[in-house]
Order: structure tokens, then C-alpha cells, then sequence
């Protein structure tokens, strides 16, 4: 065998390896890439999911529970494309599918839940902000028009005003009852603050107005339950001074 045919051969044989390698390259590559496009589709299908199951009712209306389940259906049908073999996934798409061709018509059954408490109001405003992420997401796919973007951002932050003035008004009702009229003043006042710094604060007058009565109703509780304390200091105080009358004068006739 002549060295030219060997050096051919050698030649060859590395670039067969070279291109062994690069196609695995490829091949892992394409793989990683297919992970992580599943990984993200899981996560926010499951995300999707769980803000129309559990949103309270009260922020639930057919209109967002149809942009949901069609969030959802599209997620769904993307995901099993690079994971074709999960059947409970394909049932579920086949019962969203059914959901969205009912339109506005769409039953909504989530039940209205009363935000009474700091952890529950953090927990819902997280689901108006994943609900955010994704309609910025879907925006920026294409696959829901500028708009229709803007209507639900602006519905959003809308509800989110509606969570505040529910939390402000129910803690302020929770503490009249429990008799603690300065925890009341102090809910009210946040909510009449909150109101009052909205950019569209003409939407919430009724609201607004609705706080402020109430604000004004604790503080005029406080100002009553300050009274009885006040009177006493002021009769102590009376008392003190005719105590040093009193001790002036017997000083004077002791000195006299």
C-alpha cells in the first residue's frame, strides 16, 4: 500500500470522525433544546391551569376563563407535540377544545373565596401576575393580538385594584367586630390611600367614597373610645392642682 493511499485513508478515517462528532453534537444539542422547550411549556401550562382552577370566583369571569382555557389549550397541543405518548395530557386538550367552542358561554365554577388575610391577598395578586407574564408571552409569540394584549393588561390591573380595595375593606371589618377600632382606621386609610393614587381613580368613586365613609366611621369610633381617657387625665390633672393649692396654702399658714 503506498504512503499516498495510507495518508488518504488516515485522512478519511478523521473526517468521518470529525463528522461522527458533529452529528452527535447536533444530536444532543437537539435533544437539550427539546428538554427545555418541554420544561418551559410544562410549566406554564401547569401555571395556566392553576390560575383558572383556583382564582377566586369573585375575579373570575367567563371572558378570563376563556382567555385562560384557550392559554391552556395552546400550551396543551404544543407540548404534546414533543411529548406525543402522554394520554392524560391528550384528554385534556380534548376537553378544552370542547371548552373554548363554547365561547362566552363558558361555565365558570370556581367559588368566590373572602380575602381576609395577608397571605390569601399575596396569593391571589401572584396569580394576576403569572396571568400577566402570560399575556405577555402569548403577545410576544403572535399568538394573541396587541389589543386584545392591552384590553387583558388593563383587566388585570383593574382586578388587582379590586383585590386591594376587597383586603382593605374586610380587614377594616374584621377589626370593628373585634371591637379594635384603631386597626380599623389604620385598613381604611390604606384603602382610601390605595384608591386615591389609581391613575383611572374615576372608575373607583363609588369605592372611594364607600372607604372614606368607613374611615371616617373608625376614626369617629377612636376619637369616642379616647374620650373616657381623656376626661380622667383632665380630672387628675384638676385634682393635682387643687392638691398644690391646697399644700401652698397650709405651707403659707405654717410660715405665717
Amino acid at each position: 500500500m503506498s504512503p499516498l493511499l495510507i495518508t488518504v485513508l488516515v485522512a478519511v478515517g478523521i473526517a468521518i470522525l470529525i463528522a461522527i462528532g458533529y452529528i452527535n453534537h447536533l444530536v444532543e444539542n437537539r435533544k437539550l433544546t427539546q428538554a427545555r422547550l418541554k420544561a418551559d411549556l410544562l410549566d406554564r401550562y401547569r401555571r395556566c391551569a392553576d390560575t383558572s382552577e383556583t382564582l377566586p370566583g369573585q375575579f373570575m369571569s367567563p371572558a378570563l376563563k376563556l382567555l385562560l382555557s384557550r392559554f391552556e389549550l395552546n400550551l396543551g397541543e404544543r407540548l404534546l407535540a414533543v411529548d406525543k405518548g402522554n394520554a392524560q395530557l391528550g384528554e385534556r386538550v380534548g376537553e378544552l377544545k370542547r371548552l373554548v367552542a363554547l365561547g362566552d358561554s363558558i361555565p365558570v365554577k370556581n367559588a368566590p373565596q373572602p380575602v381576609i388575610s395577608e397571605t390569601k391577598a399575596k396569593g391571589v395578586r401572584f396569580l394576576f401576575e403569572v396571568l400577566h407574564a402570560q399575556v405577555n408571552r402569548f403577545a410576544q409569540e403572535g399568538l394573541l393580538a396587541n389589543n386584545e394584549a392591552q384590553h387583558w393588561l388593563r383587566e388585570i390591573r383593574h382586578l388587582l385594584a379590586l383585590l386591594h380595595i376587597e383586603f382593605f375593606g374586610n380587614l377594616g371589618h374584621q377589626a370593628l367586630q373585634q371591637g379594635h377600632a384603631r386597626q380599623a382606621r389604620l385598613a381604611f386609610e390604606r384603602g382610601v390611600q390605595y384608591l386615591r393614587k389609581q391613575e383611572d381613580v374615576g372608575r373607583y368613586q363609588a369605592q372611594l367614597r364607600q372607604m372614606e365613609a368607613l374611615l371616617e366611621r373608625a376614626n369617629a369610633m377612636v376619637l369616642e373610645s379616647t374620650k373616657p381617657e381623656l376626661e380622667e387625665t383632665t380630672a387628675l390633672a384638676e385634682g393635682l392642682n387643687t392638691f398644690d393649692d391646697d399644700d401652698l396654702w397650709k405651707k403659707k399658714n405654717v410660715y405665717d
